[in-house]
């Protein structure tokens, strides 16, 4: 008998559209589609550390869910770390470069601002910031940086054009609606983007165990791939 409801998911705002076809291919096979709700990391750790009802955790990196073991609201054991992703910078309509474009950021950025993840709170803006640093060029663009709560939020205000740029995952350029990719940003410049999912410790649904293995298993691999993230430890259930 099918579950009346599934699970329900807190999620990085990065995965949303990965996200919501992992759960229609997972309410395909019969069982009852999980409720996801998405936002930046740090709010969504927040929510768990207040007591928000939920059964799975899926934080944009290591640091929001070590801070969730920390204080036992995790079941350690079953904690993943099976995502990956690419920084990019993106441009509005009409800025995206023609071909390979090799100038340093700060020659593409002019004087223009540019949206990232706040470093403090966001991993997104804490990856960029890094990446920037590693680049040499963070101490020169600070002021000109739009700094948001999630990384979808800077893709948002790229695709409004109210900046003409915005430091984002590989993932969020493929979901654009307008605009498009501008740079690669060097790998070697920042530590690994790792994606963490984890049951929460007060979750009771029954479904959830379940759940996290599909996360984990060849059709959700397929789709993650599909929507531009990377496979950090493989298909485990492959």
């Amino acid at each position: 008998m099918q579950e009346e409801r599934g699970p329900v998911i807190l999620a990085a705002s990065s995965l949303t559209q990965a996200l919501e076809e992992v759960a229609d291919a997972w309410e395909q096979q019969g069982h009852a589609r999980p409720a996801l709700s998405f936002a930046g990391t740090a709010s969504l750790a927040r929510q768990v550390e207040a007591g928000a009802p939920a059964d799975i955790f899926v934080s944009a990196d290591e640091q929001w869910m070590d801070w969730l073991d920390e204080q036992g609201l995790i079941e350690a054991d079953s904690r993943r770390s099976i995502l990956g992703n690419e920084l990019v910078v993106v441009a509005r309509e009409g800025l995206v470069p023609d071909g390979d474009n090799h100038e340093s950021l700060a020659s593409l950025f002019g004087d223009v601002r540019f949206a990232m993840g706040d470093p403090e709170s966001v991993p997104a803006g804490r990856y960029a910031r890094k990446a920037l640093e590693g680049m040499k060029q963070w101490d020169a663009l600070e002021p000109q940086a739009v700094l948001t709560d999630s990384v979808r939020a800077a893709l948002a205000l790229v695709e409004r054009g109210e900046v003409d740029y915005a430091i984002v995952y590989a993932s969020d350029a493929l979901a654009m609606t307008s605009g498009g990719l501008a740079r690669v940003l060097p790998a070697d410049a920042h530590t690994p983007v790792t994606y963490a999912m984890a049951r929460l410790s007060s979750s009771d649904h029954p479904g959830t165990q379940a759940f996290l293995q599909f996360l984990s298993g060849e059709k959700a691999s397929e789709i993650f791939l599909s929507r531009g993230f990377l496979l950090r430890e493989g298909c485990l259930q492959c």
